[in-house]
């Protein structure tokens, strides 16, 4: 784990680190306001903090709380709490080389998979920033909201709504940016599309998170979409590499 942290850290530039540390401010802030909605519902202290180490999971835990503080069944709130989060094994599958190896950093790595570190390490394109990225952002946000939490329950009721700092618009903005250079790509801007229409269609019948979790569709569609227009770049160096061949077998023959 040390070797992951030194890497991480000689992987930062200022910039990476700038944008990195204002997210985790943002989220600090966030985590004050779940802290406070969480114990001024009625719940105990140590519940937001508990949610916090061990599911890690922002929409998660509001929804967990929300549902609990109405009345609801713990059982079928934390049914819905994994709904939201399975959203994660797709996170997976696109950053598995970022984890490493061994058993410990998986374990741990997996912890902080959430959509702020996948957004920020997909966002880089060597290996070494992946890297950076990920771990930085991940050690970093778990601390800010861990300590927001913390400070949030023992604060009561300080800060109640984020919507009073803009930062409810503040988590959007950051991931949209992180994302746009991604939609050059057709297939992920075709994806990204359809899971926005699917999204904006059912969020007005369905429950908070799950109208996230069925955009997850749209990538059904890309994965169509590439199978059908045969691999792409490797196709195309392919062909370049057929005409190549051919302008020297034409010139020979001329000789």
């Amino acid at each position: 784990m040390r070797s992951i942290w030194r890497n991480s850290l000689s992987g930062l530039d200022r910039q990476l680190a700038r944008d990195i540390g204002l997210i985790c401010v943002a989220d600090g802030f966030v985590g004050l306001s779940f802290g406070a909605i969480t114990v001024s519902a009625g719940l105990p202290v140590w519940l937001p903090m508990l949610l916090s180490l061990v599911v890690f999971a922002g929409a998660a835990q509001f929804l967990f709380v929300g549902l609990v503080a109405s009345g609801g069944n713990p059982v079928a709130a934390v049914v819905a709490g994994l709904l939201v989060n399975a959203r994660h094994v797709p996170f997976g599958f696109a950053i598995g080389d970022v984890l490493g190896d061994g058993w410990l950093r998986r374990l741990v790595g997996s912890h902080l998979m959430i959509d702020e570190t996948v957004a920020f390490a997909l966002g880089q394109r060597e290996p070494e920033r992946r890297r950076a990225a990920y771990w930085t952002c991940g050690v970093g946000l778990f601390v800010s909201w861990n300590v927001g939490v913390l400070g949030g329950a023992f604060g009561g009721t300080v800060v109640t709504d984020t919507d009073t700092f803009g930062l409810d618009a503040a988590f959007p903005a950051v991931l949209l940016a992180l994302v746009l250079p991604s939609l050059k790509d057709r297939s992920t801007l075709r994806a990204v599309l359809v899971g926005v229409a699917i999204a904006l269609a059912t969020a007005p019948f369905l429950q908070a998170g799950l109208p996230v979790l069925l955009a997850l569709l749209g990538v059904l569609v890309s994965l169509r979409g590439g199978a059908r227009g045969g691999g792409g770049p490797s196709d195309e160096a392919d062909e370049d590499d057929d005409a190549a061949g051919t302008a020297r077998t034409s010139k020979e023959t001329v000789r």
